[in-house]
């Protein structure tokens, strides 16, 4: 999340006590954010002072899930537990925050407390007269939080831009890509020169100019946020016959690409493309329209058949198993667009593949994870 502008932008909202604005913005990020500890934890932090008590147990569950022994979101649960009473709960997870930092303040200073209450009436006086927050767990930190540090930070950038700009004109510089990852995924001089294996089985057989020219063609794309079609030629590289060191880069730079949302999708293969070869796909996103067939959902998520390209119920591509890990709101009965990631599977006829659905949008509403 280093840099990220929503998650900073957030930070900063908190660090205003703009707790609601901040909660506004970052569940409009649901689908974005859906696998990140950190997103989860701000959300629980955001809510548990703006005493939205619900809402943080259910983001702090969430973070918990990422992250199982974190002390930060060990101490949020326990303070909600201790909120409702439960002096049972509180103890045995401020105990394992003591396991895992021993010297924790926070938790010393709540299990002392417990000890000296006289009883329920007593704590729950304590909790009602606003005290509780003691023990809340520190905001995550903002960056350039400090005045003193942003003003110097704009002073650099700006000397930096004037320099580079007269570097620039004079022809000493030329732009070129900032995106985070880029700088890191440049290919040293020895995997130039030996970027292929002789020997072994590949789905793909490249020569030496190939392989470089798919590595820097998807660096290329990376830079340009064309995250979908970089993920081809990676893939292409990873099923290869290039050299170890060559596929390891190819796997750091996916590793850096973005999940999309149905604004942000730059480009989306249609489902002929992608059946002829799906192990290129792989871990592609895309957004594929059609009618929902056997649907079920239950506690741990949705899943249905997506019969591509039937909306209009005259031409059908084919049927795709989809599934969502959160429950969403599905009508059989209209056409939907889902926006989800390829993953390719082995049948009996050969390759094929599921989607793991990100969103869904039916009548014109959005349906993010959750």
């Amino acid at each position: 999340m280093k840099g990220d502008p929503i998650i900073s932008r957030a930070l900063n909202l908190l660090r205003r006590r703009k707790y609601t604005d901040a909660i506004r913005l970052l569940e409009g990020e649901a689908v974005r954010y859906h696998d990140s500890f950190r997103y989860h934890y701000i959300l629980a932090a955001a809510c548990l002072r703006a005493e939205d008590f619900g809402g943080a147990f259910t983001y702090f569950i969430s973070a918990r899930k990422l992250k199982k022994r974190d002390p930060q979101v060990l101490l949020g649960l326990a303070a909600l537990f201790l909120r409702r009473g439960d002096t049972v709960q509180a103890v045995e997870i401020y105990l394992e925050v003591q396991e895992i930092e021993r010297e924790n303040r926070t938790a010393r200073r709540a299990l002392d407390l417990i000890r000296r209450s006289a009883g329920p009436e007593e704590m729950s006086a304590w909790i009602e007269s606003g005290k509780l927050k003691k023990l809340f767990p520190p905001l995550p930190k903002a960056p350039f939080a400090a005045v003193r540090t942003l003003l110097i930070s704009l002073g650099v950038v700006l000397i930096l831009g004037a320099l580079g700009g007269i570097l620039f004109l004079t022809g000493v510089l030329a732009p070129g890509p900032r995106r985070e990852g880029y700088e890191e995924s440049r290919l040293e001089r020895e995997e130039r020169e030996a970027p292929v294996e002789i020997d072994g089985s590949y789905r793909y057989l490249l020569t030496r100019d190939q392989a470089v020219a798919a590595y820097e063609k998807a660096q290329r794309l990376f830079g340009r946020y064309r995250d979908e079609e970089a993920k081809v030629e990676l893939n292409r590289i990873i099923e290869s016959n290039a050299s170890e060191a060559l596929r390891n880069r190819a796997r750091m730079l996916l590793s850096f690409t973005q999940p999309p949302d149905f604004g942000s999708l730059k480009d989306s293969f249609d489902y002929p493309t992608v059946m002829r070869e799906p192990i290129l796909y792989r871990d592609c996103h895309v957004i594929w329209e059609g009618m929902a067939a056997n649907l079920v959902t239950d506690d741990s998520g949705t899943v249905f058949n997506l019969l591509v390209g039937y909306g209009d119920r005259t031409v059908l591509q084919g049927i795709v198993p989809v599934q969502f890990d959160f429950a969403v709101n599905i009508n059989t009965s209209r056409p939907l667009k889902v926006l989800g990631r390829i993953v390719p599977r082995s049948s009996p006829a050969g390759m094929d593949l599921e989607l793991r659905g990100l969103a869904v949008q039916q009548q014109e509403l959005l349906i993010p994870s959750r």
